[in-house]
């Protein structure tokens, strides 16, 4: 499981920082890759990537403002040149009006896709897809359009059978070994009783990946981010500009910082730059943030940051 990061800068494209999207790419995990936010230029930026546009089969948009999904229709369009398999659909979720901004713009470009649309507009919080491997949950944040934030939970890892310990002790491969990964107590032909969880790794836990939109420090962005592996929050203003960054329904480095703590997140990825903290003032942000959380970082376009499953 990887995070990718595609534009990470605010409003509108920079030299150095496109505007957002970020890609989870889940390729050994689902052999997929989900975007979140799809700004401006953003399969521009994915001709620079190792990331196949057919291999992405969910996005997620926070919010309807432009510079998080001004990239989209361009990028459907596109992707059915890519290969795309005409009977496997793409799923967008986001705010009530996704469907008709992308109906509309590809009706009035006359754009015809080679596979199936799917979309869930989002009408209340609560968990908007599950299936065997993952969670996604959405809830409302505070901005002045409606504007989300994700917490894709992964499900817990089965335990692992450990076929040296078996080997080791003689037992004999065959139907005995799927009993024993169940964790069942079976007798062997010698005669010997042995118990499946004996020989059984350690269990290992799902990761969480809190993807916030734009928003104000509230209670919801908390929650969505409790024990979070990585926390993805928007970082447009500084410090000192608390009053300034409310104004704008925005929030500052330290605001950020402090909501990982609140949540226990183990890192922070700021995101979500504004121009006016170019080169290496960016980085003015990340050592404010720091100075309350320390596993905080400001990220650069078409960063990869691993998330590895926590021992």
């Amino acid at each position: 499981m990887q995070l990718e990061f595609l534009g990470t800068g605010a409003g509108q494209p920079a030299k150095f920082r496109n505007v957002t999207s970020i890609a989870l790419k889940l390729l050994d995990e689902r052999n997929a890759v989900w975007l979140f936010d799809v700004g401006e230029g953003t399969q521009h930026q994915i001709l620079r990537t190792n990331i196949r546009p057919r291999k992405v089969e969910k996005i997620f948009i926070t919010h309807l403002h432009g510079d998080h999904i001004f990239g989209l229709p361009g990028f459907l369009s596109s992707r059915s040149f890519q290969g795309s398999d005409a009977t496997e659909p793409l799923t967008i979720y986001g705010p009530k009006g996704i469907e008709k901004f992308v109906k509309t713009s590809l009706a009035v470009s006359e754009s015809h896709l080679t596979y199936p649309l799917e979309f869930v507009e989002i009408t209340k919080p609560g968990a908007i897809f599950e299936d065997s491997t993952f969670k996604v949950v959405t809830d409302l944040l505070d901005h002045n359009v409606n504007s989300y934030g994700y917490r894709v939970i992964e499900k817990d890892h089965p335990r692992e059978l450990l076929v040296k310990k078996l080997q080791d002790d003689h037992i004999p491969a065959g139907p005995l070994y799927g009993q024993l990964k169940a964790g069942k107590t079976v007798t062997l032909p010698d005669g010997r009783i042995v118990d499946g969880i004996n020989y059984l790794g350690e269990a290992k836990k799902g990761r969480i990946v809190t993807i916030l939109g734009d928003t104000r420090k509230n209670n919801n962005a908390v929650s969505l981010a409790q024990d979070a592996d990585v926390l993805v929050h928007e970082s447009t203003y500084g410090k000192g500009e608390g009053r300034m960054a409310r104004n704008h329904y925005h929030s500052t480095s330290l605001q950020a910082a402090d909501v990982a703590i609140q949540a226990h997140a183990d890192k922070l990825l700021l995101t979500h730059i504004s121009a006016r903290y170019a080169g290496k003032l960016a980085y003015e942000l990340e050592k404010q943030a720091r100075e309350v959380f320390e596993r905080a970082h400001v990220v650069s376009d078409f960063e990869e940051i691993d998330i590895p499953i926590r021992k």
